[in-house]
């Protein structure tokens, strides 16, 4: 068996309201709870484990590739909650999408200032 992402943990001042943002932005079923997390599954076998921090959380980056449908489901919810977002990590294209390699791509931030990322084609994959 090769090595496979199994979980990460997404440390966060409100673990529930968390996941329930990126289980609504993504589509996905409600979190569950294991333990003390807060979890997200997404399709591939993958969780995010959102876990309960206090003081000051060290913004990370999370991208997620999905489908053309979903991305329009995502970028309706985007504009819908009026959220922020971006055509480039560097935050200077707001209220932009990109098309990256022939697909299209969004940088949005979560209740923690995670930045989280759709795109449907992977960096260098062509297009």
């Amino acid at each position: 068996m090769g090595a496979q992402l199994n979980h990460t943990i997404v440390w966060s001042r409100n673990p529930a309201a968390s996941a329930r943002f990126l289980a609504g932005m993504l589509g996905r079923p409600p979190p569950t709870r294991f333990g003390h997390f807060e979890v997200v599954e997404l399709d591939n076998g993958v969780s995010l484990d959102f876990g309960q921090q206090d003081g000051r959380i060290a913004a990370q980056h999370y991208a997620f590739l999905i489908s053309e449908a979903d991305f329009d489901a995502v970028l309706e919810r985007i504009h819908s909650r009026n959220l922020d977002h971006w055509a480039d990590p560097a935050r200077r294209r707001g209220g932009e999408i990109n098309r990256n390699d022939g697909g299209r791509g969004v940088y949005f931030p979560d209740p923690d200032g995670h930045f989280l990322e759709v795109l449907t084609r992977p960096y260098g994959s062509g297009g």
